[in-house]
């Protein structure tokens, strides 16, 4: 069976192009099957007192100027996708609004990705089933009525789903990992599950889910840990991620 790999660049990329077409070149040395980032409409996503409140970064001194410095747009992303068919990997990403999901459309993606964080939003799942692109959807921070919810909706809508199993803590301790819920998944939902991990580093982890059965593995991918960036701790190096993958494959 082959194994979906997803190299995620997230928000790694820091608001760079050229750091995000390096993380592409990465995926690419590697044998990624795709990359994939995050799309979101700050003023939708984040409520206005939230934005004003402080946080020192390269950009500023609000959350505002934070997240909107990580955040690329329409340039940023023609670019992206222009880098990706010159280089013939597939890119995707997972919208946080419905606004940020319509955007997407105009690069008609093979895939879309579900957040963790969105997943107990019934009324955006909805919009997301409606596109009729395979989605994967995470299950970090998830009760098992929200997953069954999740599942219901896809399948009204005959909308193909992959459930990834996570565990949403950035990096999350090999204890916590909780890998035989692939298999509890699988059974209970008769559908592909993968795995999304957030360790620090290592091979083994994402081995052993692809031996418990998972279909795709996704794993943030970096080019130094030390960079600036919430995920970058708990991302793959570019020498790691090679050797996961030619484990993996």
């Amino acid at each position: 069976m082959s194994i979906f790999i997803i190299a995620e660049i997230g928000i790694n990329h820091n608001g760079d192009v050229k750091i995000a077409k390096e993380l592409i070149d990465v995926a690419l040395d590697a044998g990624a099957d795709a990359v994939k980032f995050q799309k979101r409409t700050i003023n939708l996503v984040y409520t206005k007192e939230m934005l004003g409140s402080p946080r020192e970064s390269h950009w500023g001194t609000t959350q505002r100027e934070q997240k909107e410095g990580l955040e690329f747009g329409e340039s940023e992303y023609r670019e992206i996708d222009q880098y990706c068919k010159e280089n013939e990997i597939e890119w995707f990403a997972s919208a946080w609004d419905k606004k940020s999901l319509d955007f997407l459309d105009k690069y008609k993606p093979k895939n879309q990705k579900v957040a963790s964080a969105m997943i107990s939003n019934k009324e955006f799942l909805q919009q997301v089933a409606e596109k009729g692109i395979h989605t994967y959807v995470s299950t970090g921070m998830t009760t098992s009525e929200m997953i069954s919810d999740a599942v219901k909706i896809f399948k009204r809508n005959n909308c193909k789903f992959t459930l990834m199993h996570s565990v949403s803590a950035y990096p999350c301790p090999e204890d916590q990992l909780n890998l035989v819920n692939i298999l509890k998944l699988k059974e209970k939902y008769n559908c592909k599950v993968g795995y999304s991990g957030h360790e620090k580093g290592g091979l083994v982890i994402s081995v052993a889910a692809v031996a418990l059965g998972a279909t795709s593995i996704e794993r943030h991918i970096t080019l130094d840990r030390t960079m600036y960036g919430s995920d970058q701790a708990a991302s793959l190096t570019p020498d790691g991620f090679k050797s996961l993958v030619t484990a993996i494959k």
